[in-house]
């Protein structure tokens, strides 16, 4: 019977990982976001609506695209992204009834979304969490490793970003030879008359 028992729960564990779920976790999160707020999790969430297209396609390079439930119109990559509910757009108008009907224990929102939009989303009784936009490589790991924090695939992140600054690390290394670059000055021309638009000129400046 113990045998049983030990092989049905084995046999449970391998189905859930080759789905690409994650297993429940007892632990709480709590992590600040980028509005500097402290957000709480009862583990890692398992139903999340994306707000922006950034989001989605960090959620899926992690190995999370299964626990997406829902994304923003303009979230359209991966492919398998357009399969999921549209919940509306930030810069038009979000579906608040469809993104509370979706149950996520987790609203992932960008920079591309307000405070205000935040804020209403709280109000319904929803947990947000607000990620800010990386101005660097090394916040775009950051962030990488909060996404994959708050949905339970911290490996899956740490092996994307190391994979990442390999790729970095490889392009460093070819580039670091040359000597000359050249600067350019970019200059765009307005149009003199309505109707009629003049071409960009591009102005290459000596070394």
């Amino acid at each position: 019977m113990l045998r049983k028992i030990l092989f049905v729960t084995l046999l449970v564990i391998l189905l859930t990982t080759a789905c690409g779920a994650v297993l429940p976790s007892s632990g709480n999160l709590t992590l600040t976001d980028g509005l500097g707020r402290e957000v709480k999790l009862n583990g890692p969430a398992q139903h999340v609506v994306s707000l922006a297209p950034s989001n989605t396609e960090i959620l899926f390079a992690i190995g999370a695209g299964g626990q997406v439930v829902g994304r923003d119109a303009l979230s359209d990559f991966p492919a398998e992204a357009k399969n999921l509910i549209d919940i509306g757009s930030t810069f038009d108008a979000l579906n608040t009834e469809q993104i509370v009907s979706l149950k996520p224990d987790l609203v992932l929102a960008a920079e591309i979304n307000t405070p205000e939009q935040v804020k209403q989303l709280e109000a319904l009784g929803l947990t947000v969490y607000y990620l800010k936009n990386p101005l660097t490589l090394e916040e775009m790991y950051g962030n990488l490793g909060i996404v994959g924090q708050l949905t339970g695939h911290e490996k899956e992140a740490s092996t994307l970003t190391e994979s990442l600054k390999a790729r970095v690390a490889a392009v460093d290394q070819k580039i670091a030879p040359i000597s000359s670059r050249p600067n350019v000055f970019y200059e765009l021309m307005p149009p003199t008359r309505p109707s009629r638009i003049r071409p960009e000129r591009v102005h290459s400046l000596p070394s």
